[in-house]
């Protein structure tokens, strides 16, 4: 059984049915209906790295399907930000709040912004590149509105690349140092660096690393 399926099966098996009768929406239980094959690449940008605290700044997500990233379904996400940004959270993704102030459509709030979110990933699975950390900023938004954390199921992608890399030393006795790094990703896989810290370009370059190891996997795993 392959990563994804791994993935797919655990979330569906010990989660789906515990977070359904938590939900106090059910307008919202489109999420758990599992879209198979179809996955949401998604990053935030945001105050700070406390998921109970900072806020979500901007929010990017590009949908795949099979082996494909359909560039023209994408989301982007920018948020009102009753606070100050902090100068160490701006040394990172370069977001002041005057840009985000001249942004041309912000969200009041965020759970203004996560609802439409919400409606763009549906039931499918959700992509990223140390993803707990985005999927913990969204449940901090929804979980006190609608009783639960997001039910989709996960595909890790640094877990991917461990995989792979695995791989190629099935047979040998040496145990590989593996470089997790999001740059070391990319240079292994030779896929351009379009710019870290900005939502748009890391959920596109996550979105190819997804597709590419998918698809390296995938071959691996053949007699």
């Amino acid at each position: 059984m392959s990563l994804i399926e791994r993935g797919i099966t655990f979330f569906q098996k010990n989660r789906l049915s515990k977070q359904k009768q938590k939900l106090k929406d059910e307008s919202y239980e489109y999420l758990f209906n599992v879209i198979p094959d179809e996955f949401v690449c998604f990053d935030c940008e945001t105050t700070g790295l406390n998921t109970k605290k900072d806020k979500i700044i901007t929010l990017s997500a590009i949908k795949v399907v099979g082996h494909e990233v359909l560039t023209s379904q994408s989301l982007n996400l920018v948020i009102k930000q009753e606070r100050k940004i902090s100068a160490d959270s701006i040394a990172i993704h370069q977001i002041r709040n005057l840009d985000v102030a001249n942004s041309s459509f912000i969200y009041l709030n965020e759970f203004s912004a996560i609802q439409d979110f919400l409606a763009f990933i549906q039931g499918r699975t959700l992509v990223g590149y140390y993803l707990d950390f985005d999927v913990s900023m969204v449940n901090r938004v929804i979980k006190p509105v609608l009783g639960i954390d997001l039910p989709n199921p996960r595909i890790e992608t640094s877990a991917m690349f461990h995989e792979y890399t695995r791989q190629k030393y099935k047979r040998s006795c040496i145990e590989p140092n593996i470089d997790l790094s999001f740059s070391h990703i990319l240079k292994t896989l030779q896929i351009p660096n379009m710019g870290q810290h900005d939502a748009y370009n890391d959920a596109l370059m996550t979105a190819f690393i997804f597709v590419k190891l998918k698809r390296l996997l995938a071959e691996g795993n053949k007699p």
